[in-house]
């Protein structure tokens, strides 16, 4: 057998002298060989003894409880019906092994949060300014009147946009064709004449609006202004008219027309 060379002021009691023969031998705590376990135990004991080492008491009791399990183990006994004497022991042991590496979890977790300082938890008052209790049909009949309201929002939403979405979509570049054949005659084309062929219609009038102002970036026709107000502000009437642009040909004409029905 392996000389031990442990000091017994080295252990925390008699289970921590067993757990660590246990695991220098490298025993199944659940199956203990009694006989070995018992002979180096009492080595033990016996050597602090040679050494003058004041022992405790728990020691000796352990020594006896394995001098008490080693004798029953020696007798014959019914493997099925009665316990392992070693079964009280083995508990202790395993319970003492879980507590060691819980200590050293903790030591671990102590050394990174034991110096951290924790708020304390702030009283959260309860606001009794408003305590007035609802009735149930109240908030129900309330309910029913936000569902209703929101449903006649939605109806009157789908009222409004579906006759614009429905609308059939009007060219820019249908109607600047419409305004050029206008022109062609060399008669220019008031403002109010103009807008007033939109019969108060907003798509047809926004798209008559973008075909002149496309014209006119382009140089296809020429914006007139015969008169003015008082206040210097040119009003649409029949003091401006549209006419065409006599330096711009038909075929650029033309040309700008398609790129703005493609674009």
């Amino acid at each position: 057998m392996e000389e031990l060379k442990y000091r017994l002021d080295q252990f925390e009691g008699p289970l921590d002298l067993l757990l660590t023969l246990v695991e220098k031998n490298k025993i199944n705590i659940d199956d203990i060989p009694i006989s070995l376990l018992c002979a180096q135990y009492m080595e033990y004991i016996a050597a602090a003894e040679a050494m003058d080492v004041e022992l405790s008491s728990e020691f000796i009791v352990m020594a006896s409880e394995l001098m008490l399990i080693k004798s029953k183990m020696l007798l014959p006994r019914n493997e099925e019906t009665d316990e392992d004497p070693r079964a009280a022991l083995a508990a202790a042991m395993l319970e003492y092994q879980r507590t060691k590496e819980a200590s050293v979890s903790l030591t671990r977790m102590f050394g990174v949060y034991g110096t951290r300082m924790v708020k304390d938890t702030d009283e959260i008052k309860v606001d009794n300014s408003y305590v007035a209790d609802h009735d149930v049909e109240l908030l129900t009949r309330a309910m029913v009147r936000m569902l209703t309201e929101v449903r006649v929002t939605d109806e009157e939403a789908i009222r409004r946009f579906e006759p614009l979405i429905k609308h059939k979509p009007i060219s820019v570049a249908s109607v600047a064709n419409t305004l050029i054949n206008t022109l062609k005659d060399g008669t220019p084309v008031t403002l109010n004449r103009y807008f007033a062929s939109a019969k108060r219609s907003k798509p047809v009038a926004i798209a008559m609006f973008m075909a002149m102002l496309e014209l006119l970036k382009s140089g296809c026709v020429l914006l007139e202004e015969t008169a003015y107000a008082e206040d210097g502000v040119i009003s649409a009437d029949d003091s401006a008219a549209i006419r065409l642009n006599p330096e711009a040909d038909l075929e650029s004409i033309t040309k700008i027309l398609k790129e703005s029905a493609n674009s």
